[in-house]
């Protein structure tokens, strides 16, 4: 079992694992009967997460799939509706059941794997997923009517739409409200109670009580190393400024942009005129202004008073239109000015590893923050033994779906980065402030890239049709040497079993994963059915008996190299994954000193170095 030792994973005998792996899956966020589309067609729904990521019998096939590509590190996908969908404290324990089997499954193949609690946008009633329409209706907002009031958008129906409109609704009365009542309803909504519990409080426990219960299906399994706390965390209107102003995260804008102000007049009922963002060249632009919610639909139950307008945030003028009595609000506590990571999500993490560590005292917890944010400073009465899971993908390939290996843009200062060279760097910079967070600011602990990951389903999905998917081995390329040059561990987002031509990953027509039937032309063969193998099927260290200086492929030459220090107090060899994909005549490996194996057969080289050698190298080049 692997544990945590300042900035690094290291097992029983010392050695260093810098841990590949991948997201499983893009599929669970939504029930099985979905048919790949997330609905929100209220409270009625018959669900069942029992088969995601897929069904006991094929667990065998994708679990080889992976294993032969040399993902051997999870992060498994599940969400808190999966757990209590039916009402609160009301456990599926069909699914529970199922949870547990296939994760032994993947013990007996030799993962290792975390638990990912997955959320984007709260749920999937505001066209996302992770928390049960219950937390809605208990907060005392209708769900049936969140699309006709401005609550929420929801994601066009058809095929693979190029606007994403679901991270839009981060920013809407309905997601912004519960993150907020979530992570500070004690400071912004202290009338707000659920069964006469505050708010915060209750959402909290019952979100804590989900994955105790997973917890304790899955204690004592030495292959799970711990949980997320949970995945892209939002501070809701925390911290906001100006209600009367959007926020400055333009690359999230799409469709209707209301101002929370607008937001929440919207959700009373009072129609607004607002902007309206499409897609241009380089990124989101404003496509002009919208009158929304003209049939005055309101987003709250009957006889509930909207919790802003009833903590005095806004009030109705005299003409009936909303009026801001307190702009910054959600700024500032007591005179105090707050943050999200410092004031409310350090003290959740703290809470919900206290938490899982009654039940599994060893886990580690993969913390996260809003994406594009540091995770805040860690301490020494912080809980121990925790790693920055933080995500990176380069957003102008992610939102545009496109991949200009000469271009893109600086999501922190959004400025153009030009020239394939200078592109290339900017991803190693951007992952290379995800690790300095985790040295200067977490206490050195390791860092883990959650996610990472190419769209598929470039401009007019050509790929698919001609099978030839090139900017998208480029892409993934690119980020998977930007990941070996800063020798931190990640796992890929995704890898969806039912994945389709039509529909991607079943979710918002989002299509990242590694796998799709669609290219499976050979079910018999491992390797068929792989997207983009040519760059994430590539050699790295399993496990190295000292201390990782270089790691670097490069694609095209088939030319790897390892550099460490070796550590004179590990007997035991180094390990490397060497795939066949890559070397399919073998390779040729020089070793600046010891010995060497390669079993072609396990995709294996192991490298026993000399103990009064301090640099060790190790460079393979492919045999033709």
């Amino acid at each position: 079992m692997l544990h945590i030792d300042g900035e690094w994973f290291k097992d029983e005998h010392g050695r260093i694992h810098i841990l590949r792996g991948v997201n499983l899956g893009g599929g669970s966020k939504v029930p099985v009967w979905s048919g790949g589309v997330a609905l929100h067609d209220g409270l009625d729904e018959i669900e069942s997460f029992v088969g995601r990521p897929f069904p006991l019998n094929e667990a065998d096939e994708h679990f080889q799939h992976l294993k032969t590509w040399g993902l051997t590190f999870l992060r498994f996908t599940i969400t808190w509706e999966a757990i209590e969908h039916d009402g609160p404290g009301q456990y599926d324990l069909a699914y529970l059941d199922y949870l547990e089997a296939v994760v032994r499954k993947a013990g007996e193949y030799g993962f290792l794997l975390f638990i990912d609690p997955h959320q984007d946008v709260w749920g999937r009633h505001t066209s996302g997923d992770g928390a049960p329409a219950w937390t809605f209706t208990k907060a005392g907002l209708d769900v049936t009517q969140f699309e006709a009031s401005g609550a929420a958008e929801y994601h066009p129906v058809g095929d693979t739409p190029h606007v994403r409109i679901w991270p839009s609704n981060y920013t809407k009365l309905a997601a912004a409200t519960l993150f907020t009542l979530f992570f500070g309803g004690n400071d912004f909504a202290p009338k707000t109670q659920i069964d006469g519990e505050p708010a915060q409080d209750y959402l909290q426990r019952h979100y804590i009580g989900a994955m105790q219960q997973v917890a304790q299906r899955l204690k004592g399994l030495p292959h799970v190393l711990g949980i997320g706390s949970m995945n892209e965390p939002s501070a809701g209107y925390i911290g906001w400024q100006d209600l009367t102003q959007t926020d400055g995260k333009i690359y999230l804008r799409a469709g209707a942009t209301p101002t929370p102000l607008q937001g929440m007049a919207l959700g009373a009922g009072i129609p607004q005129h607002v902007a309206r963002w499409g897609t241009g060249m380089f990124g989101p632009r404003q496509r002009g202004t919208e009158l929304q919610n003209s049939g005055r639909a309101t987003a709250w139950l009957p006889g509930v008073v909207p919790i802003w307008q009833a903590h005095g945030v806004w009030a109705v003028d005299g003409q009936g239109q909303p009026k801001l009595l307190q702009p910054d609000y959600f700024a500032q506590v007591n005179g105090r000015s707050v943050n999200f990571g410092r004031d409310y999500l350090r003290p959740f993490i703290n809470r919900y590893a206290q938490a899982m560590r009654q039940i599994n005292p060893n886990w580690i917890i993969f913390a996260e923050n809003t994406p594009l944010v540091d995770m805040p400073a860690w301490g020494p009465d912080d809980a121990p033994n925790v790693v920055n899971a933080a995500h990176w993908y380069d957003y102008f390939t992610l939102f545009l779906r496109l991949f200009l290996p000469f271009f893109t843009v600086d999501i922190q200062t959004a400025k153009p980065v030009l020239g394939p060279q200078k592109v290339r760097q900017s991803f190693v910079d951007e992952i290379a402030r995800i690790r300095r967070n985790s040295q200067q600011q977490m206490g050195g602990v390791p860092t883990l890239l959650g996610e990472f990951g190419i769209p598929f389903n470039m401009p007019l999905k050509l790929d698919y049709w001609l099978n030839w998917f090139g900017n998208q081995i480029a892409a993934l390329d690119a980020s998977f040497a930007a990941v070996e040059a800063n020798l931190v561990s990640g796992t890929v987002w995704n890898y969806t079993p039912d994945n389709r031509n039509s529909g991607g990953d079943g979710w918002n027509c989002e299509d990242l994963s590694l796998f799709s039937r669609n290219q499976q032309r050979d079910p018999t063969d491992l390797n068929s059915g792989a997207r983009g193998w040519q760059a994430f099927v590539r050699p790295y260290p399993l496990a190295i008996a000292g201390v990782p200086q270089k790691v670097r492929f490069e694609r095209k030459t088939g030319v790897f190299e390892l550099e460490f220090l070796g550590d004179p107090t590990i007997t035991v060899p180094t390990t490397l994954f060497v795939p066949n994909l890559q070397y399919p005549h073998g390779c040729r490996v020089t070793v600046s000193d010891g010995t060497f194996s390669h079993d072609s057969t396990r995709q294996r080289l192991i490298y026993q170095q000399t103990a009064h050698a301090t640099h060790h190298t190790l460079r393979l080049e492919r045999r033709f």
